[in-house]
């Protein structure tokens, strides 16, 4: 599933960066458009970013389903485990095989509810309307505010987020019973770097002495120690 991986990582970045670039160029339109420079201040007042913000918001909303999704699969998602691992191994399992399938049945169920809704807001409309059925009793949904876009297509983030979410747990799960092993995030690592250069820091205290009473001097790149007075 390398290329549903690449998919999921990709459309989060898009999301992410162009949410950004969208709010950073809508701030500074907006200060920019104050500012008294003949011609340019005309020009910028013609613009208008009023939907900047709404869109902003959908992406966000977007990613954020979305990335929940991506967090089931790298085991990024925040849990209180201390009584999960104080269990012994037999009891852990089981414990942990409940809260997987628990999880992917709230998602599916979520994903199901998320789809009939946006089925109902207009998508079965949409749908009629391109293979040419009648669409006199079926609804054609609402749309945003300012962009003017069908809702249903700003609430299908729910059914696509909610069942991929869906799907990545039935995937960890599969994977824990075959494996006994689950998806753990490291938060210390940064990419690019290579695990030595990440190893956590030895405790070592540079000025502690021998008979913890007095610094040690410090030593040069020679190695020979500087005189104290």
């Amino acid at each position: 599933m390398q290329w549903l991986n690449r998919l999921e990582e990709w459309l989060i970045g898009t999301l992410m960066a162009g949410a950004t670039l969208i709010v950073f160029v809508a701030v500074l339109h907006r200060y920019a458009a104050g500012w008294p420079i003949p011609g340019v201040q005309d020009w910028l007042l013609t613009l208008n970013l009023g939907w900047a913000q709404e869109l902003t918001i959908i992406m966000f909303v977007w990613m954020a389903k979305f990335g929940a999704a991506y967090g089931v699969r790298t085991g990024i998602h925040v849990g209180v485990d201390v009584l999960i691992n104080r269990l012994p191994p037999a009891t852990r399992t089981k414990f942990i095989i409940i809260g997987l399938s628990g999880g992917a049945l709230f998602t599916a169920v979520v994903a199901w509810l998320g789809a009939t809704f946006v089925w109902d807001n207009g998508a079965h409309h949409f749908v009629a309307q391109q293979f040419g059925w009648p669409v006199d009793d079926i609804p054609e949904g609402p749309t945003t505010p300012d962009l003017e876009w069908p809702t249903w297509m700003v609430y299908s983030a729910i059914p696509l987020g909610t069942g991929l979410m869906c799907f990545r747990f039935v995937q960890v799960l599969v994977t824990f019973m075959r494996s006994g092993e689950l998806p753990h995030h490291d938060h210390g690592h940064v990419d690019g770097l290579p695990d030595e250069a990440q190893a956590p820091p030895v405790d070592f205290n540079p000025f502690a002495a021998d008979d913890d009473l007095h610094p040690r001097p410090p030593v040069d790149r020679l190695g020979s120690k500087d005189k104290q007075p």
